[in-house]
């Protein structure tokens, strides 16, 4: 029996030796990403326009990393909270393994990033202390930046009101927290400028920096269904009960198949928050995780373009049940 036991040591020793082995080459190799740049972003009125567009009304920096007032239809954003950060992001809420906190990203939370690191973290998702972020935040789409939005994105996010906010740490539950560290892509990859006089192709870059694909398609276990692409149902659980993104491809019932163009962009202007003030809301009842007061900022141009990339993407049958309220 001593024999046996003293095997059964040498063996379980052997296998922690493995283990631990092996987390150090994996901690050491992951994430595999290029060092920082030396670019350096100059700041011009140009720029801060272009990139409080994209901040606000397209890639929606500004939507998680702010303060939304959920006692409001959509959650608009809170007034004073721009850039801070500190939104909770978890299992109950959007089906993630753990707890996340969006940054802060005014100059008081950026402030030790150089322009290189801002560049790497915002499109490969890395951060400056070589920390692998979940792709919530969605960097594989930001890695398809132009280099010229970029840049317009970090200029306005330098020049955001600081605001200090201590955030949280991060709690991913294993194996997700290995699992984060082999997502990110080695380096930008930045995309060509669009073709703006060919909508469709315009569109597609415009939904791939808005994200469009991630909430509009459902997920089983933390993995995208992939033939559903676009087709909603992707769950989200607010204090009233489940709301469930919509089906935007081309489907003509339950889809947006039958809408026009024109439909499609009023869809978007009716949430003006000037002309139309989002509704008030009871914590119980049904309101969305699309924030259309953002979104209805975008040109017209740009809904336009949007509408036509979706009308080229592949109908997906889907019936979304929209709300389910709390029991």
């Amino acid at each position: 029996m001593k024999k046996f036991l003293k095997i059964a040591a040498y063996i379980l020793g052997g296998v922690i030796v493995l283990v631990i082995a092996f987390l150090i080459y994996f901690n050491s190799s992951f994430p595999k990403v290029d060092p920082p740049s030396n670019e350096k972003v100059e700041i011009t009125p140009a720029r801060l326009e272009r990139g409080k567009y994209l901040a606000h009304h397209v890639s929606l920096c500004i939507d998680c990393h702010s303060t939304r007032d959920w006692s409001k239809y959509s959650g608009p954003i809170t007034p004073g909270t721009l850039g801070r950060g500190g939104e909770k992001f978890d299992e109950e809420t959007v089906g993630i393994p753990g707890v996340l906190y969006s940054k802060n990203i005014t100059p008081a939370g950026i402030s030790t990033y150089t322009d290189g690191e801002l560049i790497r973290v915002i499109t490969t998702g890395v951060t400056n202390k070589g920390v692998a972020l979940f792709p919530l935040m969605p960097y594989l789409g930001y890695n398809n930046y132009t280099k010229e939005d970029l840049y317009s994105i970090i200029a306005y996010i330098r020049s955001l009101e600081p605001i200090k906010n201590d955030i949280p740490e991060r709690s991913l539950n294993f194996p997700l927290n290995l699992i984060v560290k082999t997502i990110p892509p080695k380096s930008f990859k930045p995309s060509p400028e669009p073709n703006k006089n060919n909508p469709a192709e315009y569109g597609k870059y415009l939904v791939t920096i808005a994200a469009c694909f991630d909430c509009h398609t459902q997920m089983v276990k933390g993995d995208y269904v992939m033939e559903k692409s676009f087709a909603g149902g992707r769950e989200f659980h607010l204090p009233g009960g489940v709301v469930r993104t919509a089906n935007i491809t081309p489907e003509p019932i339950s889809g947006i198949g039958a809408w026009t163009k024109d439909v499609f962009v009023a869809r978007f202007k009716s949430m003006d928050p000037e002309k139309n003030p989002p509704a008030q809301t009871g914590m119980k009842d049904f309101n969305t995780m699309m924030p259309w007061t953002m979104f209805s900022g975008m040109t017209d141009e740009d809904l336009g373009a949007i509408y036509e990339f979706l009308r080229t993407v592949k109908p997906v049958k889907n019936p979304v049940v929209k709300f389910t309220p709390k029991q």
